[in-house]
């Protein structure tokens, strides 16, 4: 088998001290303008920890999110310094550099307010920066709702830009709009991205969504770490990187495309995965 590549940890929630007013729709993509060396360290030590994939921090550098974010630059130039910035970084390295673009709107969000031509200006205009700015890969995640799902994978598909689609969804395994995950699988299979994923989920999530699903397409997956809810705008590790391990362990038999950690995780998360990989693919 050969091992899965390590996608890194959290970007936002271990830059989440550095700012303040964190209901800001920019959350901590201002930092991209206001602290950038802060940022590079963090792709940096993301690096040293193992990870082959680090993601840009434009998880809220979209049009829907800029227009009510208050920043002193334009929406291009937030962009394209969140990927600057993951460049500098992975200099000199074979790293690979995933452009992070989320939903339009709050993830957790089940009831959008942007109409179809407002969403699909937003995710054209954010995949296309991510890309001219150096990304190796499109890398959507957290998508939630089947009309955003379709948007980004078929302008993907259609502009030939190489993409993951990686889906969140509720403890009924259905997605927020309220499509079965497995239904959203086939939907967006045809589209050919690079693998799909699983990402913001719990533990008991995936464990759930194992229990019927035996994936025979490139996949991924990266499992919420923190404490408490989604919502909630303070993001705390709730799940040591040992127990995290342990965890993702698990899967390892269904051959992930890659591996990596979500909200509320940290390097430390990446490193443990690192040397457990290390450990059983060393021969």
């Amino acid at each position: 088998f050969k091992r899965p590549l390590i996608l890194d940890g959290a970007i936002g929630s271990n830059l989440q001290h550095l700012i303040s007013g964190s209901k800001n729709p920019l959350w901590t993509s201002k930092l991209n303008i206001d602290n950038p060396d802060e940022v590079t360290k963090l792709h940096l030590e993301y690096i040293e920890a193992g990870a082959d994939i680090i993601t840009t921090n434009t998880f809220r550098t979209n049009p829907a999110a800029f227009k009510n974010g208050n920043i002193n630059c334009t929406n291009e130039e937030i962009i394209r310094a969140g990927v600057e910035l993951a460049l500098i970084a992975r200099s000199g390295n074979n790293i690979i550099v995933a452009g992070s673009n989320a939903p339009a709107e709050d993830c957790y969000q089940k009831k959008r307010t942007l109409r179809k031509i407002e969403l699909e200006e937003n995710h054209f205009f954010h995949i296309e920066k991510l890309l001219e700015s150096g990304c190796d890969v499109i890398w959507n995640e957290t998508l939630s709702h089947l009309d955003e799902i379709k948007i980004v994978s078929s302008f993907c598909y259609n502009n030939k830009i190489p993409f993951t689609v990686n889906l969140f969804f509720d403890e009924d395994l259905n997605i927020l709009s309220g499509e079965s995950i497995f239904d959203v699988i086939e939907i967006v299979k045809p589209f050919k991205p690079i693998a799909i994923g699983f990402n913001c989920i719990t533990p008991l999530l995936m464990e759930k969504l194992f229990k019927k699903l035996y994936p025979n397409f490139n996949w991924g997956f990266y499992i919420n770490c923190g404490s408490g809810n989604f919502t909630d705008h303070e993001i705390k590790c709730g799940i040591d990187p040992h127990e995290y391990v342990q965890v993702a362990k698990k899967y390892l038999k269904y051959s992930p495309m890659f591996v990596g950690s979500c909200c509320g995780s940290g390097t430390l998360h990446t490193k443990s995965i690192k040397d457990e990989l290390s450990e059983i693919y060393r021969n």
